[in-house]
């Protein structure tokens, strides 16, 4: 009697452990859940292993992120779940297995041509501008375009004006504070109680060009922190980067936390709209309702309702000629 070809299958000693097709694996939308994992917040990041503080605890512990999460970014900011060993032991290792929704991202291109955005902090409250009177000399183009940056993120703004025994801050200051922007001006060794009462309770992310000063004030704002301190090229007036990623570190007395970042040669805003900075000026937001369709807003445009606004008094031309310079920054 002839066998059935099942027979001859039935009969291989290595029926069975074969790979499944794939009509016969098992789907499931159903993911793995982590009752007993613990609440962090990633405070940096270095080639791919993220250093978290765990909330409520204050213990530190090197993460890597979980394959489930695959392509999701995990910034400094971000507030994870971690599973795994999160005793913070040498030798150990967690997995991030969920970040949580942000509640702000700052983000920057690398140019204003670079469709790519790369979120640098997540949820910060506030975008401290560090820019330096002098040595090297202050920008105001970049002033401007981390400004901006600020204002799509959601971020309320606050400048600060580093080596004023330099250079006399008034100049900037009179610039930026028809905006509403806090502007704070300090020196080496001088009284930092100001910049602590503006730092005060919020998450704030340091953001400059390099050499400006901001791992001083960092050294100086946490004392025994030793950030590394640049100098700045005495030919090309550049600084030198002085940390390679973003660090959180908390203000003494739980006072708030300071992102330090690296130092920036540009800051790209291709991902920036013009309606995102207009509304984060609620009264240019109202007067603008009443510009014709397509109007850009700057001094060209015809009919433009600011320019209105200026001639009956309801909006100050200084506000006016500084937010239309802001726009320029991006526009």
């Amino acid at each position: 009697m002839s066998r059935r070809p099942s027979d001859s299958i039935t009969d291989d000693p290595e029926a069975g452990f074969g790979r499944p097709g794939k009509r016969s694996r098992p789907r499931t939308k159903d993911r793995p859940s982590y009752p007993n994992a613990a609440e962090a917040t990633v405070i940096t990041v270095d080639r791919g292993r993220y250093r978290c503080l765990i909330n409520n605890v204050g213990a530190i512990v090197t993460a890597m992120k979980a394959r489930s999460l695959g392509r999701t970014a995990v910034i400094v900011g971000d507030r994870v779940r971690l599973a795994g060993d999160s005793s913070g032991d040498e030798g150990t290792l967690a997995r991030i297995v969920e970040v949580n929704e942000r509640e702000t991202v700052l983000r920057r291109t690398a140019d204003d041509d670079d469709p790519f955005e790369r979120p640098i902090v997540a949820n910060a409250d506030q975008l401290v501008i560090v820019a330096a009177l002098a040595d090297p000399p202050p920008r105001v183009g970049m002033i401007d375009r981390i400004l901006v940056a600020a204002y799509d993120a959601g971020l309320e703004p606050l400048l600060v004006l580093t080596k004023s025994d330099l250079a006399a801050p008034d100049g900037l200051m009179a610039t930026y504070r028809p905006l509403g922007i806090q502007v704070v001006a300090v020196e080496p060794g001088s009284d930092l109680s100001e910049l602590r009462d503006a730092l005060a309770g919020h998450r704030s992310v340091l953001v400059g060009h390099s050499g400006v000063g901001k791992s001083t004030l960092v050294n100086a704002l946490i004392p025994g922190i030793d950030r590394m301190v640049g100098e700045v090229n005495e030919v090309t007036g550049r600084g030198r980067h002085t940390s390679s990623s973003a660090i959180a570190l908390m203000l003494p007395e739980d006072a708030g936390w300071v992102i330090d970042t690296p130092g920036v040669r540009s800051f790209g805003l291709s991902h920036v709209t013009q309606d995102s900075i207009i509304s984060a000026f609620s009264d240019l937001a109202e007067i603008v309702q009443d510009c014709p369709r397509g109007c850009h807003h700057d001094s060209t445009a015809p009919e433009c309702a600011l320019d209105a606004a200026v001639a009956d008094g309801r909006l100050a031309v200084e506000r006016l000629e500084s937010f239309r310079r802001m726009e320029k920054a991006f526009g």
